[in-house]
């Protein structure tokens, strides 16, 4: 045992790395052996000792999914403190919390970390899809990654979602009512998914014990088993994705400590930094307890869900709340096993072509969403243009129609006039649906007034 470990170099390293750090040796003489393998094993499994020179520059991922795993973190500790004060009841959620803020040292300051963690971590992780698929990080071998990653998009959203109704003040309640109202558009099911999601006929002690067991033990379990296995399958895949140089040969490679480990210890430093800042300045506001029989005006859905409620301005619930977001999800789903040409991996918006495609998209979505919303606002009434036709028909299947030819068009026009290839026409498709629903979620939380009319935000 002491000679192979005398002449593994990973051993001989992590012993220099450890003398230098604790000023010592690496273990006692008399348990070494048994111990060395512990360390050498949990050392080496932890991160690779060596990182490779390109992947370590900060503007290759921005540490997007570093910092995601940092706020599930404190989402997870502000959290178990917020579980010794709260009452997970409509008669006690309400004072348990106000309780909190009023007589609990650092209560407010811990509520409001979670709440910004909760909703930073939504920001976070959006952005690291983004970042995937602008690199093209989602192709072979790291397909099935890509579907566990938006796996734990949607439990996190699901995570904040059944946090939302817990302070029981009439925002996260109207919130929850609107967005388990959306569900019951669904056809056949509705009513009965609403029934289950809402643990009855109404939202009242029995959701908020469902959405709390959610929220505070099945969503968090699927949170750290799927994150486990994402980091499992980027270290097996040989780590984040590299910058493709051709003709680059053999990659530089630098040592994970010093080099990769400062550079995210600052990082998690910033954004702990910052989230304390923002708990300070901005704490998370408790409202007046909820009032069933009072609705505010207007009712919105949390800013995550927003997107969706403005849909439902504009196309018949059936396409708003199913259709859209059914064939979204199943084309983000199926991205990584679409047949395409070879491109450049790892390197950002694939190509120059790339970079200029996904420019003109974000320009359409930014230009041509909300002339459109204006237009159907103020200038199109589909049921006076077609009176006698289903609303289904009117306002459903024919945006839907108009939509999906604008988009392949889009896909069409790219390809011809920038010479795009698959990889990139695709890529600026979802940046174009990305951008578009982007547009809906800020017109929904910032221009929407009383009644859901189109105001300027100062007029709010």
């Amino acid at each position: 045992m002491s000679e192979s470990r005398q002449s593994d170099p990973n051993a001989s390293l992590i012993a220099r790395v450890w003398r230098s750090v604790f000023r010592g040796p690496i273990l006692p003489e008399s348990d070494r052996d048994r111990k060395w393998i512990v360390f050498n094993t949990l050392l080496l499994h932890a991160r690779p000792i060596r990182v490779p020179a390109s992947t370590i520059r900060y503007t290759h991922t921005f540490g997007l999914g570093g910092m995601s795993l940092l706020l599930v973190l404190l989402l997870m500790g502000s959290g178990a403190l917020l579980m010794l004060a709260y009452e997970p009841s409509s008669q006690g959620a309400h004072d348990s919390l106000a309780s909190l803020e009023r007589d609990v040292l650092f209560g407010r300051l811990v509520r409001s970390v979670h709440y910004w963690s909760a909703n930073l971590v939504v920001f976070a992780l959006c952005l690291h899809v983004l970042r995937v698929l602008l690199t093209g990080a989602f192709r072979g071998p790291r397909q099935f990654n890509w579907i566990v990653g938006l796996s734990l998009l949607a439990c996190v959203l699901l995570s904040n979602f059944t946090g939302y109704l817990l302070p029981w003040d009439q925002d996260s309640y109207w919130a929850v009512t609107i967005v388990t109202g959306m569900v019951e558009y669904v056809p056949l099911v509705g009513g009965w998914l609403q029934r289950v999601i809402r643990s009855g006929a109404e939202i009242g002690t029995s959701t908020i014990l469902t959405f709390y067991a959610l929220h505070t033990t099945f969503v968090p379990g699927a949170l750290i088993a799927l994150m486990a296995l994402h980091f499992w399958r980027v270290r097996k895949a040989g780590g984040v994705v590299r910058p493709d140089v051709p003709g680059a040969g053999r990659p530089e490679t630098v040592l994970f400590l010093p080099n990769l480990l400062i550079r995210e210890v600052a990082v998690a430093l910033t954004l702990i930094a910052c989230v304390l800042a923002l708990a300070m300045v901005f704490p998370a506001a408790l409202g007046e307890a909820a009032n069933p029989g009072m609705s505010p005006n207007p009712a919105k859905a949390p800013w995550y869900f927003m997107g969706f409620q403005e849909l439902l301005l504009h196309f018949d619930p059936v396409f708003a709340v199913l259709v859209i977001p059914v064939v979204v999800a199943a084309g983000l789903l199926s991205l990584p096993y679409l047949r395409c040409e070879a491109a450049r991996e790892g390197n950002w918006f694939l190509s120059d072509t790339g970079r200029r495609t996904t420019g003109v998209a974000a320009l359409l979505g930014l230009v041509a969403t909300p002339a459109w919303i204006v237009i159907d606002e103020f200038l199109i009434d589909p049921a006076a243009s077609l009176p006698g036709i289903p609303p289904v028909l009117s306002y459903g299947a024919l945006p839907f129609a108009i939509l999906l030819g604008v988009v392949v068009g889009f896909f069409v026009f790219v390809k011809r006039r920038y010479g795009a290839g698959d990889s990139e026409s695709i890529q600026a498709v979802f940046i174009l649906l990305g951008t578009v629903f982007s547009i809906l979620t800020l017109i929904g939380v910032w221009f929407r007034g009383k009644g859901m009319a189109l105001k300027w935000p100062w007029n709010l």
